[in-house]
């Protein structure tokens, strides 16, 4: 809509705030380890952002597409999950599924930093669905992958088209924290190293 356009034009805050943002880490899972690009990246980037959410306390939402036939979160990050509930959802968008929905509302939070699989298609109508729905959206491009460079590349262009904010693992990271010479600051540069 028109909001993203004005949003730059007027030099707003398009900043991460640790007390206004979520992480959402969508469908990273086993099934799609063999088949998308970089996924290797994907799952180290998705571990790091999850627990640089965790040292922040900024809250967690975590889908699964058709865990039945695409597995579960890979343990990469699943190792980093404990206590988190999983999203169970068939569709796309992980707007559409209920859970998330509330969990993102009962949250507060008005900011999502959106990590997953597949560009084009789940992290992307999820990204389309927030935005609709007023939330600011931050897409982390290093770990956000589809099955195709050209997909992945189409995915996150259209996110932006829409009026997401484009971010990288450190980016967003370094946002969320503000400040250097804290403890949190020392663990969350470990992470990043």
């Amino acid at each position: 809509g028109h909001s993203s356009a004005s949003f730059d034009q007027e030099g707003e805050d398009v900043k991460l705030d640790r007390t206004r943002a979520a992480l959402a880490v969508i469908d990273v899972q086993e099934a799609f380890r063999p088949v998308v690009v970089d996924f290797e990246q994907v799952a180290r980037g998705a571990a790091v952002l999850v627990q640089g959410a965790r040292i922040m306390d900024i809250p967690l939402l975590v889908t699964e597409q058709y865990p039945g036939g695409l597995g579960h979160t890979v343990p990469e990050v699943a190792d980093h999950l404990v206590g988190v509930p999983r999203v169970e959802k068939v569709c796309f968008s992980a707007v559409d599924a209920q859970q998330f929905a509330d969990a993102l509302r009962d949250s507060g939070r008005r900011q999502v930093l959106l990590c997953g699989i597949e560009s084009h298609v789940c992290v992307g109508q999820t990204a389309d669905d927030l935005l609709a729905d007023g939330f600011e959206v931050h897409v982390v491009e290093d770990a956000v992958t589809s099955r195709t460079k050209e997909n992945r590349r189409l995915g996150l262009h259209k996110m932006e088209r829409a009026g997401a904010v484009a971010t990288s693992v450190e980016t967003a990271l370094f946002e969320l924290l503000r400040k250097a010479g804290t403890p949190e600051f020392k663990e969350v540069q470990k992470l990043v190293k």
